[in-house]
């Protein structure tokens, strides 16, 4: 039997270094990347002289095509490897999540795999986002009630 201080440091030996300034570097380029092909992208559609909302509805369907292509061919995954969290930009993160599963369990036939596992990353997501979203509401209201107004 090893004391829990020998184990402290042999588990410290074994590690690997944390490489947290290298990997936020990496998270904020890529998830930079990631937003500046939006904005490109919200460009070339306003450029074709279409309005401001369906630019914006045109660019958000484009990323979440890509983001689910991506994930589908196996590229978004080795992006992700390098990138860390600069791949969970919200719209194309949310796409990678929802297709990802769908993907892996299609075999399964559409009912029991791509039904069933569609959700099972980001329906989470969506019920606590939701349940957030009624609670602070509640709140702000009860608060309005009370001639308190935040915003």
């Amino acid at each position: 039997m090893i004391s829990k201080q020998e184990y402290g440091e042999l588990v410290k030996k074994i590690s690997p270094n944390s490489k947290c300034v290298k990997n936020c570097i990496k998270a904020f380029l890529f998830g930079g990347g990631i937003c500046l092909v939006g904005q490109v992208i919200y460009t070339l559609f306003m450029s074709l002289d279409l309005t401001k909302d369906i630019s914006k509805t045109l660019t958000s369907v484009t990323l979440i095509f890509a983001g689910v292509l991506l994930t589908a061919l196996g590229v978004y995954d080795k992006i992700a490897k390098h990138a860390g969290a600069g791949t969970l930009v919200p719209i194309t993160g949310f796409a990678n999540a929802v297709s990802s599963p769908a993907i892996e369990f299609k075999s399964e036939g559409f009912v029991s795999g791509l039904g069933a596992k569609l959700f099972i990353i980001a329906g989470p997501v969506i019920v606590y986002g939701a349940s957030a979203s009624i609670i602070y509401g509640a709140i702000l209201w009860t608060l309005h009630m009370f001639g308190i107004t935040l915003f």
